[in-house]
């Protein structure tokens, strides 16, 4: 009756226990491993590759503390080793996650390097410093780590402050950073405050960090999710009004005709504007370009979607039959004159039946063009 605890307790707080849930953790960096790998290899970003040679020491450092839970002690030299990596490590995951969201610039290698020096003279405070400070064998033995593990508490902080207000996924970064402080608090009370042998101390040592491997595998993922969308938005998108690009407003009309909706197409083009871009610059003309592309979206808001279709010529397929194109229309049209320093000419087109999508657009141009043509800041129906 009695060995059934013993044999959980043993498993839980014994050599059994520490290797099973090290073994775990490899598994887990190994699969991170794997995945910023393919990254690397499709993107060619560094900070993927920053991220392997992280993983990798993670890897070699859990190893280690495998080899601790079956011998029971570390020499100076592989103890020194497994903090010196878990240190490097530390830093190479965060530099990887900043160049993930960031271009890395001359002065980022400089900071890099910085680092790194900073963190090799600090662990010479491993073999140097507490001979200095303590006399007693006993307690230079126990204090030989402690300006590593005070150093990492110091780079976590930094983290927080440096790298946490310039990429993006704020939220499970922070979430990274804390779960990795409270791992690295518990491994700092239990070693200094009771040698280690604290076991329930020890068993959240060792399961903390599961939480911290498995956020970062998911921010790993979800950087590529933030990756296919950019590329997605950008394939569908123009970059300076961020409108929709001419192939998709196109798209979107062939689908709504095909589906025999009963759209509007509003076909718009701001006057004078090779003048402003003459007389004023291509600076004026890029933000008036997106002074009516902004004023557009609000007009439209559900009612619509709008596009540009090329050079100062921008779109709307009206989708909302409750909507009247004609009054929208010239509702924008009052807007632009009265918030901006130019006019537009717009032109509208309601579908009919067996009208083709290529019909109802070049109806609409055809409107706007008879707009321009007879005075223009003005709507004319088609």
């Amino acid at each position: 009756m009695n060995s059934n605890p013993t044999s959980l307790s043993d498993t839980l707080y014994g050599p059994a226990g520490s290797v099973y849930l090290y073994s775990l953790l490899i598994v887990i960096i190994f699969m991170t491993m794997l995945v910023s790998f393919r990254l690397l290899v499709t993107r060619r970003k560094i900070g993927y590759l920053s991220m392997i040679i992280a993983l990798g020491l993670l890897v070699i450092q859990h190893i280690q503390m495998i080899v601790l839970a079956y011998s029971g002690a570390l020499s100076p030299g592989e103890e020194y080793t497994s903090l010196l990596l878990k240190v490097l490590a530390f830093v190479m995951v965060n530099i990887g996650i900043y160049q993930l969201y960031n271009a890395t610039k001359r002065r980022d290698f400089i900071l890099y390097g910085f680092t790194f020096a900073l963190t090799v003279c600090v662990s010479i405070t491993y073999w140097s410093a507490h001979r200095w400070l303590v006399g007693n064998e006993e307690l230079h033995t126990l204090l030989r780590p402690l300006g590593m593990d005070l150093f990492l508490f110091v780079l976590i902080f930094l983290c927080f402050m440096l790298v946490h207000p310039r990429i993006g996924q704020n939220g499970k970064y922070q979430t990274m950073l804390t779960v990795y402080f409270a791992a690295h608090a518990i491994h700092t009370v239990n070693v200094y405050l009771f040698d280690g042998k604290q076991g329930e101390l020890r068993l959240l040592e060792l399961t903390t960090p599961f939480l911290f491997y498995i956020v970062l595998f998911l921010f790993i993922v979800e950087r590529v999710i933030e990756i296919l969308q950019a590329i997605y938005t950008s394939s569908i998108t123009d970059d300076l009004t961020k409108l929709y690009n001419r192939k998709y407003f196109d798209a979107r009309v062939v689908q709504y005709v095909k589906s025999a909706v009963p759209v509007s197409v509003i076909f718009s083009d701001i006057d004078n504007f090779k003048k402003l871009n003459d007389t004023k610059g291509h600076h004026m003309g890029d933000k008036v370009l997106k002074q009516v592309a902004r004023i557009l979206t609000e007009e439209t808001d559900e009612s619509g979607i709008c596009g540009r279709y090329g050079g100062e010529e921008m779109v709307i397929l009206v989708k909302d039959p409750d909507t009247d194109p004609l009054e929208l229309a010239e509702r924008i049209r009052q807007r632009v004159e009265k918030e901006t320093v130019v006019t537009v000419s717009m032109g509208c087109k309601k579908w009919r039946r067996r009208m083709s999508p290529a019909s109802l657009i070049k109806g609409a141009d055809k409107a706007m063009y008879e707009a321009k043509t007879t005075g223009k800041n003005k709507v004319v129906q088609g």
